[in-house]
């Protein structure tokens, strides 16, 4: 596959080494993505079964709003001073004899607050609980007033919890076939296939990085997840849209392999995935960093982890996964071999005719595109000329040729 990574200067007629930044913005398909194919498989197929192990063995850390139980959550600040996590997990473990099943700090300032986690208790050994961490640890209310007030409780059941999983489930299968059935009906089945893969993809990646950092898995992780797979999809699509305008009538066209026109549509919408991915994360950072630092644990940062992780792999995959397999897939087909072969021929005619071993390869390099209906058009005209010419015999056969097997048309010469 070519790989023209330099420019002719129009005074010297002597090349140009193109600096990197240069090759993205120009898109001429000088990174040759889709010829190291195999690499990228290997590498996410690394990826996502280090993903699956990680979520194998450390599992998830599911919220109260999927697993059930009692949360108590009281202010940060007491008569004495500021209230920390420990203190209110050993109040709850004079109680009921064990510490809570979580125990962590919220927010910053006068709206920080502590929170407890712990099965599901009885409304008696709740009163417990908040009589005994008022009593140790005097909670101030909004007038700097200890009060027992302030110290809240929640119950969620495991059955509300057990719906909440089935319904995100269900929302999950069924935005995926939706996709699937726009993708084949708008492209086609191998595109819907490779971007399928891709969005799964993406779906292990974000959840094995829960499992190993152990962000709780909240209701807005779900949301977070939707959302991402919304974004991954949407890369997807524009890539494979200049895919579909590279590609068009490419079987009758001797001018690009299938590979070389789907890797020329991936260098011209590398430096556009790039720039929206960058302009998409950093308000996710500065999400997450607000949402760890200042405000600490809770939802912003749970949906801004899984936006983080889910904006990476979803980028990652439409460029350096959906297409690459779409290829794999396309050059199964004998169709497509057989034209790959025949681009092949073509160059070797040509660089035959150059004198110039590979001197063809410029053919990458020129102004067609295919995308242009009359250009299209005429090179489709073309190719058939080529094609007629090819089959039709020479009308005036060499000297020496001409006359032999003849049969004699007069008499001998004496």
């Amino acid at each position: 596959m070519a790989k023209p990574e330099t420019t002719t200067n129009a005074a010297s007629d002597t090349p140009v080494k193109q600096s990197v930044f240069q090759r993205l913005y120009t898109g001429t398909g000088a990174f040759d993505i889709v010829g190291h194919r195999k690499r990228w498989f290997v590498f996410f197929g690394a990826v996502v079964i280090a993903c699956f192990a990680t979520m194998g063995v450390k599992g998830f850390n599911f919220g109260i709003e999927f697993e059930g139980g009692t949360q108590i959550q009281l202010p940060a600040t007491g008569a004495e001073g500021p209230i920390t996590t420990r203190e209110a997990g050993d109040a709850f473990a004079e109680v009921m004899g064990t510490n809570p099943a979580q125990t962590q700090q919220v927010g910053v300032g006068e709206s920080a607050a502590i929170q407890l986690r712990s099965e599901t208790l009885e409304p008696n050994e709740v009163q417990q609980v908040k009589q005994v961490l008022f009593e140790r640890l005097q909670p101030l209310d909004a007038s700097g007033t200890p009060s027992q007030q302030v110290i809240s409780d929640s119950r969620v059941s495991a059955t509300w919890g057990g719906e909440i999983s089935r319904q995100a489930l269900i929302a999950l299968v069924v935005f995926l076939v939706l996709v699937a059935v726009f993708l084949v009906f708008y492209f086609e089945v191998w595109m819907a296939v490779s971007a399928l893969v891709a969005l799964l993809h993406d779906v292990v990646v974000t959840a094995g990085i829960y499992a190993l950092v152990g962000f709780e898995v909240t209701p807005a992780t779900a949301i977070g997840l939707l959302t991402i797979l919304g974004y991954s999809l949407y890369d997807t699509v524009v890539v494979f849209d200049k895919v579909k305008e590279n590609t068009r009538g490419i079987l009758n066209l001797t001018r690009r392999t299938y590979a070389e026109a789907a890797n020329l549509a991936l260098n011209q919408t590398l430096m556009r995935s790039i720039n929206t991915s960058v302009i998409a994360l950093l308000p996710v950072v500065g999400l997450l960093v607000i949402g760890y630092l200042l405000l600490g644990s809770g939802t912003l940062q749970d949906l801004a982890l899984v936006l983080l992780t889910g904006m990476l792999a979803g980028t990652l995959s439409s460029v350096l996964l959906a297409t690459p397999m779409l290829v794999a897939f396309k050059m199964r087909d004998p169709r497509y071999r057989k034209q790959a072969e025949k681009v092949r021929a073509r160059r070797e005619n040509q660089a035959r005719k150059l004198g110039v071993e590979g001197g063809a390869e410029a053919d990458l390099a020129d102004d067609f595109n295919p995308g242009d209906d009359e250009q299209l058009a005429a090179e489709l005209r073309r190719e058939k000329a080529y094609a007629a010419a090819a089959s039709v015999p020479a009308r005036h056969p060499k000297a020496g040729q001409e006359r032999r097997g003849a049969r004699p048309t007069g008499k001998r010469k004496r």
